[in-house]
């Protein structure tokens, strides 16, 4: 599972630019910044994960469950030209699939980015 190369962000700069430039909102176990660029054709998706999160094994499982989250949702996005990065917590590696993915969907929700209402999971 896999996130077109087109949509995933590569560059320092620009993650570096939705660090300093963008807003941020930070749950209890991802933090989610966003920058909107009208320069952009389409989102670009980044994520952050630090060795505080754990060994190689918790780092590659959580980068797979944020892609996997980003490819369920991403079209709830009100404005699909910016660029997304999510950087997960210490501490999400031990929790559910379900867990990341509402926190993440808060965040979202926080910072104004969803066109539409996310679907409740039950």
């Amino acid at each position: 599972m896999r996130l077109p190369r087109k949509q995933s962000m590569s560059k320092r700069a620009d993650f570096l630019r939705v660090r300093t430039d963008g807003q941020a909102k930070a749950g209890r176990l991802v933090v989610v910044s966003s920058l909107a660029d009208p320069a952009l054709p389409h989102l670009l998706v980044g994520f952050i994960t630090t060795r505080k999160i754990g060994k190689a094994h918790d780092r590659n499982l959580l980068r797979r469950r944020l892609r996997s989250i980003v490819q369920r949702h991403g079209h709830l996005l009100a404005d699909p030209k910016r660029l997304l990065v999510a950087i997960p917590r210490a501490g999400s590696a031990a929790a559910s699939f379900a867990e990341l993915e509402a926190d993440w969907l808060k965040q979202v929700k926080r910072l104004g980015l969803l066109s539409r209402p996310a679907p409740t999971a039950e």
